[in-house]
């Protein structure tokens, strides 16, 4: 079984820089045109592999705003780029929503009348006990 790693390896090295390769945009290929790295990968499966994880695509690294790749404004919206995902509790427009919805609820609070709650003056709803 151990004698099978090896090739292992090198088919899972393969097949990860196919797919990676052909999910990549064209604009993110450098030095070559994508159909050409794909071309490689098929042809020269060691070499082509290789040279699309080493220098093939353009790697975009985190950046200091945010922590968010491209320097977009978050929560996926980065209007096409790639970022990372943001955690609710971080994202500032949703926590922004979220305070909105709150105020609106606690204002709307004590002016909502259903209408079926119709009491004897006693502070409960009918149906429950009652203590006369």
């Amino acid at each position: 079984m151990l004698r099978y790693l090896p090739f292992m390896i090198f088919l899972g090295v393969v097949i990860y820089a196919l797919i990676d390769c052909a999910t990549t945009k064209k604009e993110d290929a450098k030095h070559l045109p994508k159909v050409a790295w794909l071309i490689l990968i098929v042809l020269f499966p060691l070499l082509g592999s290789l040279g699309w994880l080493i220098a093939g695509r353009n790697r975009r690294r985190p950046s200091a705003a945010g922590g968010r790749a491209g320097g977009g404004s978050g929560g996926g919206t980065g209007g096409g780029r790639r970022s990372t995902w943001v955690a609710p509790d971080d994202n500032p427009e949703f926590l922004k929503k979220l305070g909105d919805e709150n105020a609106k609820d606690d204002s709307n609070e004590g002016t909502e009348d259903d209408g079926d709650e119709k009491g004897d003056g006693d502070g409960r709803r009918d149906g429950g006990p009652r203590k006369d």
